[in-house]
């Protein structure tokens, strides 16, 4: 008996691949999505202090009440809208976990997905598992912007879903209002749905407005949001998030989601909710990855790389044009490789491999370790 594969085209991630090529060529990984800096002490105590207390069995299967009401509360005072905790707002697994149950709850065989490439690899084999067909729509470097015509035209009667990633990894593109009244006005009266994966809100930079979907009056009833803890406190490894939506949208999301998960790793829930009473905790974050993309900036001024305006997140993009005509993979490889920095090849995020001779670095690193790479960047 051969087992057919559901995802017979999906292979080990790029994210792995390159986080690999770096340990085996001792190289500087600024590939991979994650930092190399410390957690704060106080949420680290926080989780033992909570284990120890014997908070170490099932926490409820929307998430510990505590937590639900302190994001409440930062989303209230963030976008000044209001959130009932109890019934718009559910603990994940991790905001991947998010997605997937978002992506569970909606879709049916032969649905339609509207997704913007370059896009997050999770969203199209999500798709596929639950018989949708994802409709691309690429966007292009170095500024990424949507055609909102073009978006138009790829709606049809069998579109359920469009997913944005907002802002964007890795294009690091922020929407507008403009963005956000487009697609209202072109899901309006349609059986449409849209998922907005926020993980990185906290990172958007020189002063600029970061708009939620959730935050447009003509989307509230149709969108379900994702956030990650993980990039908001630099503990990815904790793999803990949160989706909010309509009580309507997330009764059908809490039914998917008690049998994918059930409940989230309850030290940690108790640990966060303590840690986010402080809202210093999460406010200041902005800036502390505002001032290491100027580090880094700066560090590349002095190289051929193009590299496009860094919004938001804690990823840059750029062109290495001036550099080779080797595709971005053989790039990337070679740059790991022979000279010691790994990347991320932005080819990767297009269905098709669509390769603009561009790379992704990321940026949140300790500064000697920004410093070493840009050192040999340098040499290049």
């Amino acid at each position: 008996m051969k087992l057919v594969s559901k995802l017979p085209n999906v292979g080990t991630t790029i994210f792995s691949t390159m986080s690999q090529l770096a340990n085996e060529h001792q190289a500087i990984n600024l590939a991979q999505g994650f930092p190399d800096f410390d957690t704060d002490v106080k949420l680290k105590s926080l989780i033992g202090f909570y284990s120890l207390e014997n908070y170490n069995q099932y926490a409820p299967m929307p998430g510990i009440e505590k937590l639900r009401r302190e994001i409440a509360k930062k989303l209230t005072k963030s976008h000044q809208k209001s959130i009932n905790h109890q019934t718009e707002i559910t603990i994940t697994a991790g905001a991947t976990q998010a997605i997937f149950t978002v992506i569970a709850t909606l879709i049916k065989t032969d649905d339609e997905v509207i997704i913007f490439e370059p896009a997050y690899d999770c969203y199209q084999p999500s798709i596929e598992l639950f018989g949708g067909k994802v409709i691309p729509i690429q966007l292009h470097f170095p500024d990424y912007k949507i055609d909102w015509t073009e978006v138009e035209q790829k709606v049809n009667e069998k579109t359920k879903l469009i997913i944005l990633n907002q802002p964007n990894n890795p294009s690091t593109k922020l929407l507008k209002k403009k963005d956000l009244d487009e697609l209202a006005k072109i899901i309006k009266q349609k059986d449409i749905y849209v998922l907005s994966d926020e993980v990185y809100e906290n990172m958007v930079y020189d002063e600029q407005e970061f708009l939620p979907i959730f935050s447009h009056e003509d989307l509230q009833k149709r969108t379900f949001t994702v956030a990650s803890f993980g990039k908001l406190f630099h503990i990815t490894g904790w793999k803990i998030g949160y989706c909010y939506a309509c009580e309507e949208l997330m009764s059908e999301f809490r039914k998917v989601h008690q049998y994918n998960v059930f409940s989230v790793n309850t030290p940690a829930q108790m640990a966060l909710a303590e840690f986010m009473e402080d809202e210093n905790n999460y406010i200041e974050l902005n800036d502390f990855y505002q001032k290491k993309r100027d580090y880094f900036i700066q560090g590349l001024a002095t190289t051929k790389f193009e590299l496009t305006t860094c919004e938001a997140t804690y990823f840059l993009t750029c062109s290495y044009k001036n550099y080779s005509n080797e595709d971005d993979f053989a790039f990337a490889q070679n740059l790991t490789i022979l000279n010691k920095v790994a990347s991320i090849p932005v080819s990767a995020f297009y269905h098709n491999q669509l390769d603009e001779r561009v790379i992704r670095f990321c940026f949140a690193k300790k500064e000697e370790t920004l410093d070493a790479a840009l050192e040999k960047l340098n040499r290049l």
